[in-house]
C-alpha cells in the first residue's frame, strides 16, 4: 500500500482558497503527517525540512550559520562531515550546534577567519527508522578585491572615430556589478551610439566633441559585502579635423592632411564580438544573453533574427538599445543560430552566433515517500534529465546502495527500486542523486513500514458555516496504514453520499459544489481499512447571502442641494453586517456635511468636489457585496414633472415560518412610480408537476407585504407577486427560492366514476385521475371496488397505478353494479369514495316490437303505432325505437338504384311517431326495431301502406315561341311530380301596358294530354303575362309565370324613329331643357328672399275644384319645399310576378312615350300630356300649374 495523494483530473472553480491550502499542505506534506496525537505514538523515518543552498556564499564579517532541519519519529539525531570527512563539532570551540536542530554556528566575529571555514559541507539526521542527508554545501566567504593600481594614460582622438574604455573590474565572489559614473556620482548618458557590454566596457560608435571629459569612472559594486570599488578616472578629449590638420599643419607635410569627408561616413564594423561568427553555450533555464555592438558612421542600427526559426514571443527581451539580446527560461529548443545585423546608410555587416544549450539534471519525477503496511508492494522512482543526460545513483541511509546492508525486499531497476512483501525491517531513508558535468540533484524518500487503523485528524463537531449557492468543503484529514477510504453520511440513517451531487476528494474533502438551505444538517466522515475503521461528525450551516436590496442610485443634484444615497442590505440573521461607505474607492472626506445613518448616506450642502462614485460595502463574517452610484454635481435647473407608469417589480422574495401546510411570504415592493400600490397579486409554481406553468394564489392590500399562504402537501412552489396601481400591473418580481411541502395523503378521490361494458361480459371502470397537484405525495393509485347490486356478494377490490380505467371481465350482461374509486399514495388512503352505479356491458335486443299499425293521415304524413318490447328482452339502456321506410320503386328505377330507405328514430320508451314528408300517391314500406347502447334489435314484419294524391308539382318549364301580330305558341313539360293523376292545365293570362298595368284576366282549360298552345287574336305590339298550373283530383299544383310580347306594327314603329331622328325635334328639347334650368334658377332665387311663387298666390286667389283633389293626393304645396325637389314620378300600379319581364324606369325610349292614349305627339313634334298613366285637365293659365314642380310639368306649362 502506497500512502499518495494523487491529484484529481476534476479540476477546481477558482476562488476555493481553502481547498486549495488544504490540498498544499498535504502535497507538502506526503509523509506521516505531524499531528500531536500521531507522533505520541507513530514513528517516522527522518525528512529533511530546510537546509542551505548549495553554493553558500557568506559574508566574512558574520557568523557563519549552515542550516539543516529535520523532523522525524523519534527526533533525529544529526552529525557532519567537511570535505568527505567526519567533522568533530566538539572539537571546534567556536562550531557549535542549535539544540534538537542540525544548524551549525561558527563565531567567526570573536576570532577565527572566514577562510579557515571554507569546505564542503553535508548534514546527516539519523533514527532508528533510516537516515536522511543534505546536500553538499559549498561555503565560501564572498570576497570584494580593490582595483590594481595603474596609471591611465589620457586619450585623444578625432571626431567621429570609435572608442572602447576597457573596465576589468577585480575578480570577485560574487562577481561585481558593473556601471559607468563621473566625478559627481552622476551616470553617463547612454545611448545607440554610447553604451556599456556585458563585460562592462563601455563603447563608442562614433565619438563627438561632446564626448570630451576628464572623468569616465568604471564602478564595481560587491553587492553580498555592500561595497563599491572605483577604477581611476580616464580622460578622453576630442578633436575636429581642422584641429587636427592645424597641428598637422605645425609638424607634417601637406601629403598629410585629413579630408573631412573620409573622416565622418565609413560602414559598419562590429567592436564585439569579433570576426563573422563566435559561440555561446548556456544552461536551462537562465537567461541567454547575446550582445553585438558595432561602430561606423552614422551609427549603425542593430537587428536579430535566429536562422531557420522565430524568436520566442514572450521570453524575447531587448536590452542595451537592442544591442543585447536576452531570452529568459532557456530551454534546449532555444539552441541554434542568431544572426546580429549592424546597419547604417553606407552598408550592413553580420555576426552569427552558434548557441548550445546545455542542461544541469533536473527532475521528471523525483521520489516520494512511501508508507507501507506489513506484506504491500511498493516503489521509488528516481527520473531525470539534462545535457548530457544524468547518471542516476542511490544511496540507503546515506551509504551508497551496493555496500549498504542487503535487504530482500528490495531490488533495483536504474532509476526504480521495487519493493515487495515489505517487512518493519525494510523501513529507510533512500537518496537518489542524479549528476552531470553542469551539476547534481539530491532527494530523500523514505519507506515507512506501518500497521495503523484509520485516524480522523480533523476536530470532532467541527462547524463549517457557508453562503448558500457558494461551495461547502467539509474537511476530513486521515491518517492510516493500509491507506483507508473514506465515504461520507448526512444525518443518523443517511446513505453514502455519491459523486453525481458531491465531489470527493482523495483528500478526504467533501465538496458540495452548490450549497442550497436543504444542505443543512450533521455530515458523518468514516474511513476504513483492514485494521479499523474511525469516524468523525462535522456540522454544516447555510446562510443568506448579504444582499444589497435597495442599491445607491444615480444622482444628479443642484450645487448647495442635499443628496441622500440609499443602501438597503438583506442578511442572515445570524449574522451582522457592518456598512462602509467610501467616495472614489477611498475614505469619505472628514466633513460635517457627511451624515452616515442605518441605511443612507446623506451629503448636505453639496460642492462640486463631491461629485464622484459613491460606494456602500456590506462585510459579514462569511461574504461581502458592495454597490456603487454616481453624484453628478450641476447647476440649479428647474424641477421636471413627475413622471406616472405602473409600478416596478417587488424585488427580495423571501420564505419563513415554513410548515407543513402554510408559509409567510414577505416582499420588498418596487418603485411606485408616483401611483400608490392598491394590491399585490401572488401567483405560484408548481416545478414538480407543473413547471413554468403559474397559477393565481391570492391577493393582499397595497399596504401588505407579506402574506400567509395555505400550501397543499407534496408540491415544490415557487412564489412571484405583482403589483398593482391605477395604471395597471407590473411585472412579475423574480420568483422566490423553491419551497417542497411534505407528502401526505390525498384529500379528494378521482371524479366522473363511470361503470359501463364495452363487451356483453365486462364493465369498464373509468375516472377522472387526480392531476400531479392533488397527488400529495409520490406513489399516486387507486383502490377500485365493485359488487352487483341486487346480490349480497361482498366488494371485490384491486389496487391499480395512476390510470383511469379498469375492466372487469367475465360477468353478466348488463347487470347493475356498484362501483367505488379511492386514491391513495405512499403515506395512505384518501377519504372513503362516493359510491357510483354502472352496468356490465349490454348486447343486442332479442325481441321485434309487436302490432304494428300505420295510420295514413294525408297525402304526406302517416302515424305509426307499435307494442313495446319486454324491458328484459333489451339487454341493455333502452334508447328509443327506430323506423325504417321506404318507397317501393318500379321496376326500371330498381334496376338502375337501391332502394333509398328512411330512419327515423324515436327516443324513450314511445310506442307511435309520425312520419313526415312522404310523397303523395305512393306505395310505402316500414318496420320497426328497438334500439339500445349496443344497437338495433331484430326488425317486426313489414307493413306496407300507399298514400293519396295530392296536388301536382309546378310544370317543369313553360316557353313562348313563334310570337306574330296577333298570337303566340306556349310550350310546356309536364310536372316533374304529378302527385296524382293530372286531370286538365289551366292556364291565365292578361296584357300590360306601358305603365306597367295589368289588363283584364282570361281563364282558359287545356286537356292534360296537351304540351303546346298557340293563343290567337291578340293585340300587336303588346306584352301579355302568362300564369300556369296543373291538376289532379287534389286540386291545382303550383303555378308557373312568364311574360311575352307581340310583334310590333312596322309602319308606325318606323315614324317614330323617323321622328325621334329629327334635327328640329333634337333642337327643341334642348330648348326645353334651357328653359327649365332657368326657371329653377328663378325659383331658388324668390325662395331665398323670403317670397312666394306666383302660382301659390294665384292658386290661393282663384280654387281650382279640380285641381285640389291633386294636392290631395300629392301633398299640400305650400311654400318650395327642397324636400320635395326630387320626389319620384308617379306610375301605375303593378303586380309583376317572378318572371315578369320589367321596364326600367329610366327607359327613355320615344317608342314608350308613344303608347297609349295619354302620351302622343301633335303634328309639329310638340310632346303633349304627362309621363303617366292619368289624363290631367290643362291648366287655366299658360305658366301655373298645382303639380310639384318637376322637369315634365315644367316643360307642358310652357308648350
Amino acid at each position: 500500500m502506497q500512502l499518495e495523494i494523487m491529484p484529481r483530473k476534476k479540476r477546481l472553480p477558482a476562488g476555493r482558497a481553502p481547498l486549495l491550502l488544504l490540498l498544499c499542505q498535504l502535497v507538502r506534506a506526503l509523509d506521516v503527517p505531524l499531528d500531536p496525537k500521531l507522533l505520541e505514538d507513530l514513528v517516522q523515518p527522518p525528512t529533511i525540512t530546510q537546509q542551505s543552498p548549495k553554493d553558500y556564499i557568506i559574508d566574512p564579517r558574520e557568523n557563519i550559520v549552515i542550516q539543516c532541519e529535520a523532523k522525524g519519529k523519534p527526533p533525529p539525531s544529526f552529525s557532519w562531515t567537511r570535505n568527505g570527512t567526519h567533522f568533530d563539532i566538539e572539537k571546534d570551540p567556536l562550531v557549535t550546534m542549535k539544540p534538537g536542530s542540525g544548524t551549525l554556528t561558527i563565531n567567526i566575529m570573536s576570532e577565527g577567519k572566514a577562510e579557515t571555514y571554507e569546505g564542503v559541507y553535508q548534514c546527516t539526521a539519523r533514527n532508528e527508522r533510516g537516515a536522511a542527508i543534505s546536500n553538499n554545501i559549498v561555503v565560501r566567504p564572498s570576497r570584494s578585491p580593490l582595483w590594481t593600481k595603474e596609471k591611465l594614460e589620457p586619450i585623444t582622438l578625432r571626431n567621429g572615430q570609435s572608442l572602447i574604455l576597457p573596465c576589468r573590474p577585480p575578480l570577485g565572489l560574487p562577481p561585481p556589478i558593473i556601471f559607468w559614473m563621473d566625478n559627481s556620482f552622476q551616470r553617463l548618458p547612454q545611448s545607440e551610439r554610447v553604451s556599456q557590454g556585458l563585460n562592462g566596457d563601455l563603447y563608442f560608435s562614433n565619438v563627438l566633441p561632446e564626448d570630451t571629459r576628464e572623468d569616465y569612472i568604471c564602478y564595481a559594486r560587491f553587492n553580498h559585502t555592500q561595497t563599491i570599488q572605483q577604477k581611476q578616472p580616464i580622460s578622453v578629449k576630442v578633436i575636429s579635423v581642422d584641429e587636427l590638420n592645424d597641428t598637422i599643419a605645425a609638424n607634417l607635410n601637406d601629403s598629410e592632411f585629413y579630408s573631412a569627408k573620409s573622416n565622418r561616413e565609413r560602414p559598419p564594423t562590429f567592436l564585439t564580438p569579433e570576426g563573422n561568427a563566435s559561440h555561446k553555450e548556456e544552461l536551462r533555464g537562465n537567461v541567454l544573453s547575446l550582445e553585438c555592438i558595432a561602430e561606423g558612421l552614422p551609427t549603425p542600427i542593430i537587428y536579430w533574427i535566429k536562422e531557420d526559426g522565430t524568436l520566442p514571443i514572450n521570453r524575447t527581451f531587448y536590452k542595451n538599445f537592442k544591442k543585447t539580446l536576452q531570452i529568459i527560461q532557456v530551454s534546449e529548443a532555444d539552441s541554434g543560430n542568431y544572426q546580429c545585423i549592424a546597419k547604417n546608410p553606407l552598408g550592413a555587416i553580420y555576426h552569427t552566433i552558434s548557441v548550445t544549450v546545455k542542461a544541469a539534471p533536473y527532475w521528471i519525477m523525483a521520489p516520494q515517500n512511501l508508507v507501507l503496511s506489513p506484506g504491500e508492494d511498493g516503489r521509488l522512482i528516481c527520473r531525470a534529465n539534462g545535457n548530457p543526460k544524468p547518471r542516476i545513483s542511490w544511496l540507503s541511509n546515506g551509504v551508497p546502495i551496493e555496500i549498504a546492508p542487503d535487504d530482500p525486499s528490495r531490488n533495483i531497476d536504474g532509476d526504480t527500486i521495487i519493493f515487495s512483501n515489505v517487512q518493519e525491517r525494510s523501513s529507510a531513508v533512500y537518496q537518489c542523486n542524479a549528476s552531470n558535468e553542469y551539476g547534481y540533484l539530491l532527494a530523500n524518500a523514505f519507506v515507512n513500514v506501518l500497521a495503523e487503523p484509520p485516524r480522523i485528524l480533523t476536530s470532532a463537531n467541527t462547524l463549517y458555516q457557508v453562503i448558500t449557492d457558494r461551495p461547502a468543503l467539509l474537511d476530513c484529514a486521515f491518517f492510516g496504514s493500509p491507506l483507508p477510504t473514506v465515504e461520507w453520511f448526512k444525518g443518523a440513517k443517511g446513505s453514502a453520499l455519491r459523486e453525481d451531487t458531491y465531489v470527493l476528494h482523495e483528500n478526504g474533502t467533501l465538496e458540495i459544489p452548490v450549497a442550497q438551505k436543504d444542505s443543512t444538517g450533521t455530515y458523518t466522515c468514516v474511513a476504513r481499512n483492514k485494521l479499523g475503521m474511525a469516524k468523525n461528525e462535522v456540522h454544516l450551516e447555510i446562510k443568506d447571502a448579504t444582499r444589497i436590496i435597495k442599491q445607491p442610485e444615480y444622482a444628479v443634484v443642484q450645487r448647495g442641494g442635499t443628496v441622500s444615497f440609499e443602501c438597503k442590505v438583506k442578511h442572515d440573521h445570524t449574522l451582522i453586517p457592518t456598512i462602509t461607505w467610501l467616495k472614489d474607492n477611498g475614505e469619505l472626506p472628514n466633513d460635517g456635511r457627511f451624515t452616515v445613518d442605518k441605511d443612507h448616506l446623506v451629503v448636505a450642502d453639496v460642492w462640486d468636489d463631491d461629485g464622484g462614485t459613491y460606494t456602500c460595502v456590506a462585510n459579514t463574517t462569511l461574504d461581502n457585496v458592495s454597490a456603487s452610484a454616481m453624484l453628478s454635481v450641476v447647476a440649479p435647473t428647474p424641477t421636471p414633472a413627475p413622471t406616472y407608469d405602473v409600478p416596478n417589480p417587488p424585488f427580495d422574495l423571501e420564505l419563513t415560518d415554513q410548515l407543513d401546510k402554510s408559509v409567510q411570504l414577505s416582499w420588498t415592493p418596487g418603485n411606485d412610480n408616483n401611483s400608490p400600490i392598491t394590491k399585490f397579486i401572488i401567483e405560484y409554481e408548481d416545478a414538480m408537476h407543473e413547471a413554468g406553468l403559474w397559477h393565481h394564489q391570492t391577493e393582499v392590500s397595497g399596504m401588505q407585504t407579506t402574506a400567509q399562504l395555505k400550501l397543499s402537501p407534496y408540491v415544490n412552489y415557487s412564489f412571484r407577486v405583482m403589483a398593482v396601481n391605477s395604471l395597471g400591473r407590473s411585472l412579475p418580481s423574480e420568483a422566490s427560492e423553491q419551497y417542497l411541502t411534505k407528502a401526505a395523503e390525498p384529500d379528494t378521490n378521482p371524479t366522473a366514476v363511470e361503470g359501463l361494458g364495452s363487451e356483453p361480459d365486462n364493465l369498464v371502470i373509468t375516472w377522472k385521475p387526480l392531476n400531479g397537484f392533488e397527488s400529495n405525495g409520490p406513489g399516486l393509485q387507486y383502490k377500485v371496488s365493485w359488487r352487483q347490486k341486487d346480490g349480497d356478494d361482498e366488494w371485490t377490490s384491486v389496487v391499480v397505478a395512476n390510470v383511469s380505467k379498469y375492466i372487469v371481465s367475465g360477468t353478466p350482461t348488463f347487470v347493475p353494479y356498484l362501483i367505488k374509486v379511492q386514491a391513495l399514495n405512499d403515506v395512505g388512503f384518501a377519504p372513503e369514495p362516493a359510491v357510483v352505479m354502472g352496468h356490465s356491458g349490454e348486447d343486442l335486443p332479442m325481441v321485434a316490437p309487436g302490432n304494428v299499425r300505420v295510420n295514413v293521415v294525408n297525402s304526406t304524413l302517416a302515424e305509426v303505432h307499435w307494442d313495446p318490447v319486454p324491458l328484459k328482452s333489451i339487454r341493455g339502456h333502452l334508447q328509443g325505437y327506430r323506423i325504417y321506410y321506404w318507397k317501393a320503386q318500379s321496376s326500371s328505377k330498381r334496376n338502375r338504384r337501391h332502394l333509398e330507405k328512411k330512419i327515423l328514430t324515436f327516443q324513450g320508451s314511445k310506442t307511435h311517431g309520425m312520419l313526415p314528408g312522404l310523397e303523395p300517391f305512393s306505395h310505402y314500406t316500414l318496420n320497426v326495431r328497438v334500439v339500445n347502447g349496443k344497437g338495433e334489435g331484430p326488425a317486426s314484419p313489414d307493413r306496407v301502406f300507399n298514400t293519396p294524391e295530392g296536388v301536382p308539382s309546378a310544370p317543369s318549364s313553360l316557353k313562348i315561341v313563334n310570337p306574330t301580330l296577333d298570337s303566340l305558341t306556349l310550350e310546356w313539360d309536364p310536372p316533374s311530380r304529378p302527385n296524382g293523376i293530372l286531370t286538365e292545365y289551366t292556364l291565365k293570362y292578361q296584357p300590360i301596358n306601358s305603365t306597367h298595368e295589368l289588363g283584364p284576366l282570361v281563364d282558359l282549360k287545356i286537356p292534360a294530354n296537351k304540351t303546346r298552345w298557340i293563343l290567337k287574336n291578340l293585340n300587336f305590339s303588346t306584352r301579355y303575362k302568362f300564369y300556369f298550373y296543373a291538376q289532379t283530383a287534389a286540386g291545382s299544383g303550383s303555378q308557373i309565370t312568364e311574360e311575352a310580347v307581340t310583334n310590333v306594327d312596322e309602319a308606325m314603329a318606323s315614324r317614330q324613329v323617323d321622328i325621334a331622328t329629327q334635327g328640329w325635334f333634337i333642337g327643341l328639347m334642348c330648348a326645353v331643357a334651357l328653359l327649365i334650368l332657368i326657371l329653377l334658377i328663378v325659383c331658388f332665387i324668390r325662395r331665398n328672399k323670403g317670397g312666394k311663387y306666383p302660382v301659390k298666390e294665384k292658386e290661393d286667389a282663384h280654387a281650382d275644384p279640380e285641381i285640389q283633389p291633386m294636392k290631395e293626393d300629392d301633398g299640400t304645396f305650400g311654400e318650395y319645399s327642397d324636400a320635395e325637389d326630387h320626389k319620384p314620378l308617379k306610375k301605375g300600379s303593378r303586380t309583376p310576378s317572378d318572371r315578369t319581364v320589367k321596364k326600367e324606369d329610366s327607359d327613355d325610349s320615344l317608342v314608350d312615350y308613344g303608347e297609349g292614349v295619354n302620351g302622343q305627339f301633335n303634328e309639329d313634334g310638340s310632346f303633349i300630356g304627362q309621363y303617366s298613366g292619368k289624363k290631367e285637365k290643362e291648366p287655366a293659365e299658360g305658366n301655373e300649374s298645382s303639380e310639384a314642380p318637376s322637369p315634365v310639368n315644367a316643360m307642358n306649362s310652357f308648350v
